[in-house]
């Protein structure tokens, strides 16, 4: 499965954040902890200009709770300020503003020494698209300011949010890359709706996802579906099975897989089949020394 997409807006969006990094203090880059890797743009790094960068860990309540510690730790041995969140629910959110404060703690004795105490942190929120951006930063500033949606390309320009008289947040367009050289990116990022599903294969994309779950959490796939998996199967096979014991067959007995496709997809994404992590900090170590 090819995936590719790069709508135009996202070249715009590109200029807009290299001219508006020279306006922030820091860079605050929402993943989704489900895919920590895949939801990272590996473009950022240029376009923020080596600013003091903070992970949030966005979504930790759908992921993993391990693997949720794990990849803590992991961005922590890289020198990085890790926060874990959920933004639908606000968990995790209220220690933003104190965490970003200990990220600049030398920047803001500077400025306390030049007499600059009321200066307002800016910082600059950034991230893939759907990942959460704009709910979380309602949430840290307690009220609906950003436009927010639970499918990519809601937040089209940027946004200034004042959160309080210390603290700036700027809401910015989630931006992919304009290609995927690891196709098993594009496929991590479609799971969880970061690519629009108008340009995916619904039943191919859900025969992959159900390979991976079935693999990596059997238990979860059995209890959600009501089904055993096979000790060796395809993910369309285990898909085929959770479609006939939901009943979802087409006239013949023939298998609805289109309909199974969209429910297995809807379910993950919603969190309703259970707390899963597609990457670890193992795998890509195990891929960086290859």
């Amino acid at each position: 499965m090819n995936i590719q997409w790069f709508p135009g807006h996202m070249t715009k969006t590109r200029r807009q954040m290299a001219e508006d990094i020279k306006l922030v203090d820091l860079v605050a880059e929402v993943i989704d902890a489900r895919i920590p890797i895949s939801s990272r743009n590996p473009d950022l790094d240029e376009l923020t200009a080596g600013r003091p960068r903070l992970i949030i860990l966005n979504r930790a309540d759908q992921a993993d709770p391990n693997l949720n510690r794990r990849w803590g730790e992991w961005f922590k041995a890289q020198g990085t300020l890790v926060m874990e969140t959920d933004s639908k629910t606000g968990n995790g959110v209220k220690q933003f503003s104190s965490t970003a404060r200990l990220l600049l703690k030398d920047k803001l004795e500077a400025y306390a020494q030049k007499g600059q105490v009321g200066r307002p942190i800016r910082a600059m929120v950034v991230g893939v698209p759907n990942v959460g951006k704009s709910t979380l930063i309602n949430q840290v500033a307690r009220k609906k300011s950003a436009k927010a949606g639970n499918r990519p390309g809601v937040t089209r320009g940027k946004q200034w949010v004042n959160v309080d008289p210390s603290l700036d947040l700027l809401d910015t367009p989630g931006i992919l890359w304009p290609k995927f050289e690891d196709q098993r990116v594009g496929l991590h990022l479609a799971y969880t709706g970061a690519v629009k599903d108008e340009i995916m294969d619904a039943e191919g994309l859900a025969c992959s996802l159900m390979d991976l779950l079935a693999r990596r959490y059997p238990k979860a796939v059995e209890e959600r579906y009501k089904i055993a998996v096979p000790e060796t199967f395809e993910g369309w096979e285990v898909l085929e099975l959770a479609a006939r014991k939901r009943g979802f067959l087409i006239s013949g007995g023939e298998v609805d897989l289109n309909r199974m496709a969209k429910v297995l997809l809807d379910e993950f994404r919603g969190g309703k089949l259970g707390r899963f992590t597609l990457e670890t900090p193992e795998e890509l170590e195990q891929e960086e020394a290859e």
